[in-house]
């Protein structure tokens, strides 16, 4: 379609231009109204060069038309000046992604777009400007019952969702709607937007608290940060979940704190399970959970995380609470971001990656911090594509992150619960200044131990440890106590396990793990370490087998 612009009288056009429509905007025959409508629109059709006339106020229907019956009337009268309007078209539905055609100012890339449909109200996110007058948009919800030609209305900014206390207890979805079957949200609720600046170099503080979460392995191995970040990394099926569990009832239970789930791409089983225990193990009160459900459109998806982020911030801002943010699986947050790069029409990078990946996880990752007297501590699930840790998206993660965990597939065949690699797994604080002089040498002599008995594996799988000689049987035997010394039960998967969860303070893993080291546990079986929390747990379970066995 092509529009003209006269700003002249209509007297002067061409007897076939003089053929007048009402306007659509006022009703009336504009040339009659020149003065308050005059810039006159002539608008040729590819298919019909029939004419019509319109004032800026108007949208109008014309048969023949080449873009399905619209036409625009994109300028605005003298008293319309300046005044962006507040609506526009759809002009093409694909999938997820909208193009709508505005009529005024354009908005800005991230404000949101309100579609009416049958189902309700549609919200999408402007993401590219193709034109001065069309945008394209990614769709937060299911795009099922828009059509072109329906009208879009711009409320102007970003996505905001409800914070503060009224959301504890809930589960919300990516727009901040509650999706728990419980009461509305207070109407007064404040509400934050999802996109916003990270915090700047100046208002951060620098914190090297170590975040205690009586997990023996993650405790010694790779303490975790107050106000950092770490990354859990792990194929399916290893034990994130039920890990990033245990994590919020060590924040609510031992620091009085508010943790924010966000469930990015998971299963929505999951997600009811999750809630479900929550409320069981009377955690939920101090937590807030946002899903984006695997079914959900990738443009949900890819904003869940920035919807829990910004829950987390203002916990942090404006009530002084620490917080944990725990997102499972950041790595469905880059998948999402990659379908919406593909639908938008962005040419992929490395292994089809967004070519904005490193962009899309930095400005997520870096408004995670301590701000004041109060910090997000952040611990991420990730998934590992074919266990492949050189993966694009698994590398760029890492990249941002204070401690790694990393969860193997083989200690889980074993049964080692929680499945954490001592090798792979690091962390920035485990160092004499932070955590003192005597847990990184117990660390450190514990990696030795545990490398030194994988070297070994191979040839013990050939040839029976009898082979080996007796310092080094002594070393498998002590690495083998070390490993289930380090396994315990979750008070979270107690229902499943049948065993009392177990919390143990860092000096006494510390101490329970020298002492293995030392030798001073050489003649205890090795089952007898085995899903305990204290060595004197483990030292009572081999007295009273002894003693059995004496008796027997």
């Amino acid at each position: 379609m092509v529009v003209f612009s006269f700003p002249i009288p209509v007297d002067d056009l061409p007897p076939l231009r003089r053929k007048l429509r009402p306007c659509p905007g006022c009703g009336m025959q504009c040339p009659r109204h020149r003065d308050v409508h005059p810039r006159i629109f002539i608008v040729r059709s590819s298919e019909s060069h029939f004419p019509a006339v319109g004032c800026g106020r108007a949208r109008g229907r014309q048969k023949g038309t080449d873009d399905g019956g619209h036409f625009p009337f994109l300028a605005r009268s003298p008293a319309g000046a300046g005044h962006a309007m507040s609506h526009a078209v759809v002009t093409a539905v694909r999938g997820p992604v909208l193009d709508l055609r505005v009529e005024g100012e354009l908005p800005a890339i991230n404000d949101i777009l309100e579609i009416p449909g049958p189902a309700g109200t549609v919200v999408a996110e402007v993401q590219a400007h193709l034109d001065p007058q069309h945008v394209r948009a990614i769709a937060l919800q299911s795009t099922q019952g828009v059509a072109r030609g329906g009208t879009a209305r711009i409320p102007g900014g970003p996505l905001s969702v409800p914070v503060g206390e009224a959301v504890l207890g809930r589960l919300l979805n990516v727009l901040g709607a509650t999706g728990d079957n419980g009461p509305a949200l207070p109407a007064d609720a404040p509400r934050a937007p999802i996109h916003r600046a990270a915090p700047s170099l100046a208002s951060q503080t620098a914190q090297t608290k170590v975040f205690s979460t009586g997990i023996k392995v993650l405790d010694l191995l790779a303490p975790l940060a107050q106000g950092g970040k770490s990354a859990m990394f792990g194929g399916a099926g290893v034990g994130k979940t039920v890990l990033v569990m245990e994590l919020i009832r060590a924040m609510v239970s031992g620091y009085d704190g508010i943790s924010v789930f966000a469930g990015v791409g998971e299963r929505s089983r999951e997600g009811h399970e999750m809630l479900n225990e929550m409320r069981d193990s009377g955690v939920l009160d101090q937590t807030v959970l946002v899903y984006g459900q695997m079914n959900e459109p990738p443009g949900a998806r890819w904003r869940v995380p920035l919807t829990a982020l910004s829950i987390a911030e203002h916990f942090r801002d404006v009530e002084a609470k620490n917080v944990l943010l725990l997102m499972d699986n950041v790595f469905r947050f880059v998948q999402a971001g990659s379908e919406v790069s593909g639908l938008l029409g962005r040419m992929p990078s490395r292994v089809g990656y967004q070519p904005t990946l490193e962009t899309e996880v930095a400005e997520l990752q870096e408004r995670i911090a301590s701000v004041g007297q109060a910090s997000v501590t952040a611990i991420e699930a990730v998934y590992v594509p074919a266990d492949d840790f050189t993966d694009p998206a698994v590398a760029a993660i890492s990249a941002h992150v204070d401690s790694t965990v990393v969860l193997s597939r083989a200690l889980a065949s074993e049964g080692i619960y929680p499945a954490i690699d001592p090798i792979l797994t690091t962390s920035v604080l485990l160092d004499p200044g932070v955590v003192g002089v005597e847990h990184a040498t117990v660390a450190g002599r514990l990696r030795e131990v545990i490398e030194h008995y994988q070297e070994l594996r191979d040839v013990i799988a050939l040839l029976g440890v009898e082979e080996l000689g007796r310092e080094e049987r002594l070393l498998v035997g002590r690495a083998r106590r070390l490993q289930r010394f380090l396994t315990q039960p979750f008070f979270v998967a107690s229902a499943y396990t049948g065993m009392e969860g177990r919390s143990v303070p860092i000096a006494e893993t510390v101490k329970g793990c020298k002492a293995i080291l030392d030798g001073d546990c050489d003649d205890w079986d090795e089952g007898s370490l085995y899903m305990i929390g204290t060595l004197d747990e483990a030292r009572a379970r081999a007295e009273a087998r002894r003693a059995k066995g004496k008796a027997a």
